[in-house]
C-alpha cells in the first residue's frame, strides 16, 4: 500500500532530476566561496605546516669567546674560541612528533569535509523554504484571483435579487485577508535570499533559480544506516586525534630520555715571544659529546599522562557523536515517513476538496444559497496545497539532513 501511495505522489508532484542539478551547482559554489569552510581548510593546511617543525633537529648552537685575559699555554696564549654544537633528541623521536602532527592534520582535514557536508546541509534549509515562499505566493495569487471572480458572481447575484449583500460582504473580507497575506510573503522572499546568498558568500541581491517542482523518493527501509558510524568525518577526525595522542605519549615518554650533542671547539692561539718551543702558536681544535641528564622527571610523567587522558577523552567524545548520530538518524528517519504520509494525505485531501468545491459551486450558481459553505470549501482547499507545499519542503529538508548524518559524498 506504502509503494502504491509514494507512485501516486511521483506522479502527482513530478521529478527532482532538475533540482539535484541546480542545487549541486550551489553546492560547488559554496564550497569554493563560503568564508567559514574556507577558514577550515585554512586551519587544515596550517596544521599541515607543522610536521616539518616537529619532524626537524634543532638548530645548532654556535658560540664565541674572546679572552680578555689571555690563558697562557704551553705553545702560547689562548685568545678566542668557537664552539659549534648539535643536540640530537632521543632515537625515534623526531619521527613520532612528526607522526602526531601529521594525525592532526588528517583530523583537522576531516574536521574540514564534516564542516562541508554541513554546509550543505544549511544550503538546503536555506533553499527549500525559497521554494516554499514561491509556491505560497501562487497558490494565494490563485486564491485572490478565484475570490474575485465569487465577489463579481455574488454582486451580479445580489443586483438580480438572487443573492444578499453578505455574500458580497463575506467574500470581500476574505479578499481582504488574502492580498494581506500575499504582501507578507512578498516582504518574506528578501531575507530568505540574504541568507542563501550569504552561505555562498555573494550579494544578497543574487538571483536563485528554483526548481519547478518537488518529488519524493521511495527510499528502503534503514536506509544509508549502515553508512552511519563507519564514514562520518566527524567520528574519523576523533580516531585521527586518539592516533595523534598515542604518538604524543610517545613523544612524550621518549623526551624523558636523554639528549645526544656533538660539537667541536677552535681555540685560537697566539705565538710565545719569549721561548722557542714546537707547535708554537698552533691553534687547537677539540671535538666534544654531550648528553643531557632529565633528572626532573614530574614534567615528563605529567606529559605522559596529559596524552593518555587525550585519548580516554577523545574515546568518549567519539562515543557520544556515535550516540548522538543513532539517535538523530532515527528521529530523521521518523520525520521523513511523516512528512511522505502528510504528502500523500494532502495529495488526496486536495483533490476530495477541489471535488468538493467544483460540487458546491455548481449547487451555488444554480441556487444561489449557501455562498459561505462555498468560500469554507475554497479555504480548505487553500490550506491543504500549502500545506502539501510545506510537507514536501520539510520532507527535503530532513532528508538534507539525514545526507548530513550518513556523510552523504556529492
Amino acid at each position: 500500500m506504502k509503494s502504491v501511495v509514494n507512485i501516486i505522489i511521483l506522479v502527482l508532484l513530478g521529478n527532482t532530476v532538475g533540482y539535484a542539478q541546480t542545487l549541486d551547482d550551489y553546492f560547488k559554489i559554496a564550497a569554493e566561496h563560503n568564508p567559514g569552510l574556507q577558514a577550515k581548510y585554512k586551519d587544515f593546511e596550517a596544521a599541515l605546516q607543522r610536521v616539518p617543525q616537529v619532524s626537524s633537529l634543532p638548530d645548532p648552537t654556535f658560540s664565541f669567546g674572546y679572552f680578555i685575559s689571555p690563558v697562557e699555554t704551553r705553545v702560547g696564549p689562548q685568545q678566542a674560541r668557537f664552539s659549534l654544537t648539535q643536540m640530537f633528541p632521543w632515537f625515534g623521536t623526531l619521527k613520532a612528533q612528526g607522526d602526531a602532527a601529521a594525525l592532526m592534520a588528517e583530523a583537522k582535514y576531516q574536521s574540514f569535509v564534516d564542516a562541508r557536508n554541513r554546509l550543505y546541509y544549511q544550503m538546503a534549509a536555506a533553499y527549500y523554504p525559497l521554494y516554499e515562499l514561491r509556491e505560497w505566493k501562487r497558490i494565494e495569487q490563485e486564491n485572490i484571483d478565484i475570490l474575485q471572480s465569487f465577489k463579481t458572481i455574488a454582486n451580479a447575484k445580489f443586483e438580480n435579487s438572487n443573492g444578499t449583500m453578505v455574500d458580497v460582504l463575506r467574500v470581500d473580507i476574505m479578499l481582504k485577508d488574502a492580498q494581506t497575506s500575499l504582501g507578507i510573503l512578498n516582504n518574506k522572499e528578501k531575507p530568505l535570499l540574504t541568507g542563501f546568498n550569504k552561505l555562498l558568500n555573494r550579494d544578497e541581491d543574487n538571483q536563485v533559480l528554483i526548481m519547478d517542482s518537488l518529488g519524493i523518493e521511495t527510499l528502503p527501509d534503514h536506509f544509508r544506516k549502515d553508512s552511519l558510524l563507519t564514514n562520518h568525518p566527524a567520528l574519523n577526525a576523533l580516531d585521527l586525534r586518539i592516533k595523534a595522542s598515542e604518538a604524543r605519549e610517545e613523544v612524550a615518554y621518549k623526551q624523558g630520555l636523554p639528549r645526544l650533542g656533538v660539537g667541536l671547539d677552535y681555540v685560537m692561539v697566539g705565538e710565545r715571544t719569549d721561548a722557542d718551543v714546537s707547535d708554537n702558536g698552533r691553534n687547537a681544535l677539540m671535538p666534544m659529546v654531550s648528553v643531557s641528564i632529565p633528572i626532573f622527571r614530574s614534567k615528563y610523567r605529567a606529559s605522559v599522562k596529559e596524552a593518555q587522558l587525550m585519548q580516554e577523552g577523545y574515546t568518549l567524545q567519539k562515543q557520544e557523536y556515535a550516540n548522538n548520530l543513532t539517535s538523530g538518524y532515527e528521529m530523521v528517519w521518523f520525520q521523513i515517513q511523516q512528512q511522505s504520509d502528510l504528502i500523500a494525505l494532502y495529495v488526496q485531501q486536495t483533490l476530495e476538496s477541489e471535488q468538493a468545491l467544483n460540487l458546491l459551486f455548481s449547487a451555488y450558481a444554480n441556487s444561489g444559497q449557501e455562498f459561505e459553505e462555498v468560500l469554507r470549501m475554497q479555504q480548505q482547499l487553500l490550506k491543504y496545497e500549502k500545506m502539501k507545499a510545506t510537507a514536501q519542503v520539510q520532507y527535503h529538508i530532513v532528508l538534507a539532513q539525514l545526507n548530513y548524518l550518513t556523510a552523504k559524498t556529492y
